[in-house]
């Protein structure tokens, strides 16, 4: 089926289309589903995930409509509100939002810092403020997976929030990106509002 190069291209074409449409965030059942859609072998050379993530960037720029726009931004704004009404949790925007990706399927990423998540869910419940539980799985810098809880939430204008909960000294370093192995890139409330001012969502932090 083509050349290996051209075949490469359009698997890291079809699993960014994926990951913008189908609203997956798993960079490896994209692969596989992308290998199936193409009657590839998954066991074929796979992209990287960086190739995938800017397939799916280029795709999202190419296609979006000036109310998807909008709407990024607004997203950009709800996740500034909720970065300004958790401040003492030091929140940190991540994840495709802060890339410039704009998704069918949006989610406001954030990374928080506290001693225990269960002092985050009291304070929340507190505030009238449902939240669902769960686990993200992260691979240290010396290869071990560590399993870190997050909350779910809703936002202003009914956005989906997920922030993930480290320790307090999780600050200091971001866990390594599933992209590159690099580690994550975090911005503070004031680089999103930098962001929104500069009416840019088309160029992605590193």
């Amino acid at each position: 089926m083509g050349n290996p190069s051209r075949l490469r291209h359009e698997l890291a074409q079809e699993a960014g289309r994926i990951l913008l449409d189908e609203g997956i965030r798993d960079f490896g059942l994209a692969k596989r589903k992308a290998a199936e859609h193409l009657g590839v072998d998954a066991r074929h050379d796979m992209p990287a995930n960086i190739e995938i993530q800017d397939a799916a960037l280029e795709r999202s720029r190419l296609f979006a409509s000036e109310e998807s726009r909008a709407a990024y931004r607004d997203r950009l704004r709800a996740a500034v509100v909720v970065m300004e009404q958790l401040a003492h949790l030091e929140p940190r925007l991540v994840g495709p939002l802060l890339t410039g990706m704009i998704e069918r399927f949006p989610v406001i990423n954030l990374h928080g810092f506290a001693e225990t998540v269960e002092e985050v869910l009291i304070e929340l419940a507190d505030r009238g403020i449902h939240c669902e539980t769960g686990e993200r799985r992260y691979r240290s810098r010396q290869g071990r997976e560590q399993r870190v809880p997050f909350i779910a939430f809703r936002g202003p204008d009914d956005t989906e929030v997920e922030m993930t909960i480290f320790p307090l000294d999780g600050i200091r370093q971001a866990p390594p990106s599933p992209v590159d192995g690099r580690p994550m890139p975090r911005a503070g409330v004031a680089e999103v509002e930098r962001l929104l001012a500069e009416g840019n969502e088309a160029e992605p932090l590193s």
